[in-house]
């Protein structure tokens, strides 16, 4: 089954977020889709993984730039994997129908979005029920912990 990690963001934004978690899944030598929910999402969080630390380069693409196989990071709208990535970042209560494609899934909820937390539950149920390895990870002072 895939393990799949809930990450509850409640003291930073997903733009800030984001590429620290990415930054972590190139650091294992993994590549990524990042799956949001239209493509004006795809393009703010395209635009804020060039911006959000001075120096720092995480190497990404989305339909727009094209070449999805050499991009080690993709953002998309669409429930696909053109970049044979092993981990799968689900933002903006986005879903995808190949959970099980994943090694890895990592679904980033933010509590300040109407009904997002609902969702989150609803889809813990979901992949519970499946038999999925579930994690929960809350923003604490210092980053993120681990709690349950």
């Amino acid at each position: 089954m895939t393990e799949i990690r809930f990450y509850h963001l409640s003291r930073i934004s997903l733009s800030q977020a984001l590429p620290e978690l990415l930054e972590k899944v190139l650091d294992r030598g993994w590549r990524a889709v990042v799956m949001a929910s239209s493509p004006e999402r795809v393009e703010a969080l395209t635009q804020s993984l060039w911006t959000y630390k001075e120096g720092s380069f995480l190497p990404h693409g989305n339909a727009k730039d094209g070449n999805a196989a050499m991009q080690p990071i993709w953002l998309t709208e669409r429930d696909e994997n053109p970049n044979k990535a092993t981990v799968l970042m689900l933002t903006d209560n986005a879903s995808s129908e190949n959970i099980a494609a994943f090694d890895l899934v990592c679904q980033l909820f933010d509590e300040n979005e109407e009904g997002a937390v609902e969702a989150a539950r609803a889809r813990w149920q979901e992949y519970k029920t499946a038999g999925h390895a579930l994690t929960y990870w809350q923003q604490n002072e210092t980053g993120w912990e681990k709690r349950g």
